[in-house]
Order: C-alpha cells, then sequence, then structure tokens
C-alpha cells in the first residue's frame, strides 16, 4: 500500500494565495477611499500588521479577514491578533518617528464572497 500524500503544503500554499489575493483587494479599496498603502504584511518579532496606510494625518493599521461572510470575518480579529497587532504597530511607528504626529487607528477590512467591508475604528488601544 502506498503512502498517503501530506496535502497540509498544498492546502497551506492555497490559503497563503488566498491571503495574499485578500491583502491586495483590501489595499486597493483603501486606495480608492484615498489611502496611500505604507506597508504590506510588514512583520516584527512581537507581531505583525497586513496593511498600513496613511490618508492625512491618520495612520491606519489594518487586519484583513476573508471568510465566508463578513461577520465571520469581523468576529475572527479576537483579542490577541490584536494585541499583536498594537505591538507591531507600536514597533512601527517607534522606527518611523517622522508619523509621531499622526493619529492611529486600527482598521478591519471584511472580505466575503458577497463584498468587501472596511471597517474604520474597529478597536482602540488596548480593547
Amino acid at each position: 500500500m502506498a503512502p498517503t500524500p501530506d496535502r497540509s503544503g498544498g492546502a497551506r500554499r492555497r490559503a497563503e494565495r488566498a491571503g495574499r489575493r485578500s491583502e491586495w483587494l483590501a489595499a486597493l479599496v483603501l486606495m480608492a477611499k484615498g489611502y496611500r498603502i505604507l506597508r504590506m504584511r510588514y512583520r516584527v518579532h512581537s507581531g505583525e500588521i497586513d496593511l498600513i496606510a496613511r490618508r492625512g494625518k491618520i495612520l491606519v493599521f489594518a487586519e484583513v479577514k476573508q471568510r465566508r461572510s463578513v461577520n465571520e470575518a469581523l468576529s475572527a480579529v479576537r483579542a490577541k491578533a490584536r494585541r499583536r497587532i498594537e505591538r507591531a504597530a507600536d514597533m512601527y511607528i517607534a522606527q518611523r518617528p517622522d508619523l509621531a504626529d499622526c493619529a492611529m487607528r486600527y482598521d478591519i477590512v471584511a472580505i466575503s464572497r458577497h463584498g468587501v467591508r472596511h471597517v474604520r475604528a474597529a478597536w482602540r488601544f488596548g480593547e
């Protein structure tokens, strides 16, 4: 009997591609709203941020989630993920003192088969 092939690598690659497509779609939505994308997939040892964008004096740290419904995508951003994003945002600001005068905001871009929803100020620091 032949061994069963491990399909986890293929599934992981498909999920990675879907995630990248979702992030690009979210970036396009934000750009259409007048935001300038500063970074995509910003990663540091303490966490990561899917998108960092700026519009005027507002600096947005956005988490992108794709699920079957927008509500599922929104509820998928739990407290642990929010803390991770906040820590990474602190690191980003520490590296970019030129942005210290900007107001910070945490957004979610929820993507489903029914569309895209940009939720501004989805949570506040420490919530």
